[in-house]
């Protein structure tokens, strides 16, 4: 990547470029951020729109660079959040609409978008409380479901998602999208199937899988004992004997119809809601 795009320190407070060519090497080097592999080295992903912008910055995360259409300037949200980040020491870009386009793969862009830091929460540092709900995700490989579920856990009161094995990236694009400004309210770690099976003996937390050979109708499990983590497989295969036999208790959601099985973010869902249902119960009782 451009030296220009990485040397953003306290220097460039207050810069402001304008940029109209796609060949600019800053706009080639954002562009590639809908790589993984440019993510990875770089630290960085891109979210889109202003209400995503402003969310990150209102929660902290680092902004890196921001980039807005000629269309929007001067509006005074986009202007505020012009001025947070050359204070912060970011850049800031005012492009064409034909650049914008480019960066989002879009033909109807939205006119305001963020370069921002990555942000993981380590294993190690999670250590649930009582009345606290985590999920758990074997090698999930859709952006989609998993944006999905993140703003999922956000609506459910969740405490966070860990990701187990081989997962798609929650920094894509395409997964940024989905989870609609919650993946920067949503703490998300990452680790092998050894690294959780070790984490979750020492954690203290119960482990509710889902399974199609579960037993248990999921509505009655108590999710009240302890720290929950809510264990969901792979879209294709489920989950692996490795961590099934983990679980404190398998689950299964009743179903009628043709349907033989629920698409792993309504999956995910249903079991989240069940198990705030439950939390809000015991409250009710305290």
């Amino acid at each position: 990547m451009s030296k220009d795009f990485h040397d953003q320190g306290p220097r460039r407070v207050g810069q402001v470029k304008e940029v109209t060519s796609l060949a600019n090497p800053i706009i080639k080097d954002i562009k590639a951020l809908t790589n993984k592999k440019s993510r990875e080295e770089s630290g960085t992903f891109l979210a889109e729109g202003l209400k995503l912008v402003i969310d990150a910055i209102e929660l902290g995360w680092t902004i890196r660079t921001l980039v807005y259409a000629k269309a929007a300037k001067g509006k005074p949200l986009v202007e505020q959040m012009a001025a947070r980040t050359v204070a912060a020491g970011g850049l800031v870009l005012e492009v064409s609409e034909k650049v914008i386009a480019s960066i989002t793969r879009r033909d109807n862009p939205q006119m305001v978008v963020g370069i921002f830091d990555q942000r993981w929460k380590p294993l190690k540092d999670i250590r649930p409380k009582d009345g606290e709900t985590w999920v758990a995700l074997d090698r999930v490989r859709d952006p989609g479901n998993l944006g999905t579920i993140i703003r999922t856990a956000d609506a459910a009161g969740a405490s966070g998602v860990i990701l187990v094995g081989e997962a798609t990236d929650p920094f894509s694009l395409e997964t940024v999208r989905a989870t609609m400004g919650s993946v920067f309210a949503v703490p998300v770690a990452r680790a092998t199937p050894e690294e959780f099976i070790a984490w979750r003996k020492s954690a203290g937390v119960s482990i509710v899988a889902t399974h199609l050979a579960g037993a248990v109708d999921y509505r009655t499990i108590d999710y009240r004992k302890k720290p929950v983590v809510l264990l969901m497989g792979n879209e294709q295969s489920g989950l692996p004997d490795q961590l099934a036999k983990e679980a404190d208790a398998l689950a299964r959601i009743p179903q009628q119809g043709r349907a033989d099985s629920l698409n792993l973010a309504i999956a995910t869902a249903v079991m989240l809601f069940e198990a705030r249902r439950h939390l809000l119960s015991l409250a009710e009782v305290k």
